[in-house]
């Protein structure tokens, strides 16, 4: 989940900051000596979105209605100051069709998502390269000092993260040409995929779908940052009563909306085979919630479209105990505080942030959906390996100098 919700989204979008005075410098290699090409795939908020109006109308005067170009939405800063938050989050949201179980921009606003293959929208979340919005540049960086060449042996796969794989399926057709191309302007190199947050089971669903002869053709291996394969309970929260992504000034109830009409918020949620059936994650006044009242749940904060589009997401990836069928390379924080549960008073049920009780993961994503990988290890043939960071949250990881160094180590760099 690059910088929302993570894994999302979900996955906090702005621990980054900590990092921002970071620079990556790998030991030099001879420039060429790449031996397998990458794709870097992010996670949930980890894409820039450019976007042009013509709206029938606006929720507030100062609000545009229409522009002559395209803009950069996400993420510009400067949209998320409190001003101007109300317009972000409308042209930002989604609408929900209840007949098609698919979802549209909001009225009037066309959203671009550009530089496909390049790796320029993904490195930065802001094309400006505003410090606090770094992604995968420090990744990147450290293999163009190692001899990559961006836009060759190092190529970038943005996507329309707010929603899940089945209204995705246009990207996935050109992922799989991307990583076609990617082998064949490679001297037939195979791909290794670099992927964070919720680009993990984005991928995991792309490798469920492919003939193993051809991931045995173009694809070397995985390398995942941070994955949440069995959800996170920090998704319950975002859906009860929003989540300021770790920025004081936004109003969580403010962002709620868009925060809710994003699929992949659904398809992130807390899975049954992970949790077990009577363990309560949220609990108000009048009702406990385990994984299994999602129906209820969402009745209860009166959003039933939210148990739609659980619905149209929960079985597409099989609760994620379908082997990649490649090498895989897990990496992920561990040690920090991570919501596990929550518990609202009359007050606070269900608009306001509730009391929060923690557990272990990488402060976004659970320690036991992290751990999803290991039901893989009597399913398939292929190595998977497995590496931890104690103290390192599910952003820091991307810009973490252990981490860059077993990168190249695993890419012989």
């Amino acid at each position: 989940m690059a910088k929302r919700q993570e894994i999302l989204k979900i996955v906090s979008l702005f621990t980054v900051f900590s990092l921002f005075t970071t620079q990556i410098f790998g030991k030099p290699t001879e420039k060429g000596a790449v031996t397998n090409p990458v794709i870097l795939v992010p996670g949930d908020g980890g894409s820039q979105f450019f976007a042009k109006l013509s709206k029938p109308s606006v929720i507030h005067y100062w609000c545009s209605q229409h522009t002559t170009a395209y803009f950069s939405l996400w993420l510009n800063l400067e949209m998320v100051s409190p001003f101007v938050l109300d317009c972000f989050v409308d042209n930002l949201r989604l609408v929900y069709n209840e007949t098609s179980r698919k979802t549209s921009n909001s009225p009037g606003v066309d959203i671009q998502i550009r530089e496909f293959g390049n790796t320029s929208s993904v490195e930065w979340l802001d094309p400006s390269q505003v410090s606090p919005t770094s992604y995968f540049s420090p990744i990147a960086n450290a293999l163009v000092k190692a001899g990559y060449q961006r836009g060759k042996s190092i190529r970038g796969a943005p996507y329309d993260f707010r929603k899940a794989p089945n209204e995705l399926q246009d990207f996935f057709v050109k992922f799989k040409a991307l990583v076609e191309d990617t082998y064949k302007i490679n001297d037939n190199k195979k791909v290794v995929f670099v992927c964070h947050s919720m680009g993990n089971v984005m991928m995991l669903y792309f490798l469920n779908q492919q003939k193993q002869s051809w991931k045995d053709k173009f694809v070397s291996s995985m390398i995942s940052l941070s994955g949440p394969w069995g959800g996170a309970a920090k998704t319950l929260r975002l859906m009860a009563s929003g989540d300021n992504l770790g920025l004081f000034v936004v109003n969580p109830f403010t962002v709620r909306p868009e925060q809710r009409s994003m699929p992949s918020s659904a398809w992130l949620l807390p899975y049954d085979n992970f949790w077990d059936k009577d363990e309560i994650v949220v609990s108000q006044p009048n009702a406990n919630y385990t994984v299994h009242d999602y129906k209820q749940f969402f009745e209860d904060i009166k959003f039933p479209n939210g148990f739609h589009m659980r619905e149209d997401t929960k079985n597409l990836l099989q609760g994620s105990e379908v082997a990649p069928g490649i090498e895989v390379h897990c990496m992920n924080g561990i040690k920090v505080q991570t919501p596990a549960s929550f518990k609202y008073s009359a007050k606070q049920w269900p608009d306001r942030q509730p009391d929060t009780i923690y557990g272990d993961g990488d402060g976004t994503v659970n320690q036991r959906s992290l751990y999803g990988f290991k039901r893989w290890q009597s399913k398939q043939k292929q190595k998977i390996t497995h590496t931890e960071y104690a103290g390192v949250d599910h952003m820091q990881i991307l810009g973490h100098d252990k981490t860059i160094a077993d990168i190249r180590d695993i890419l012989g760099v």
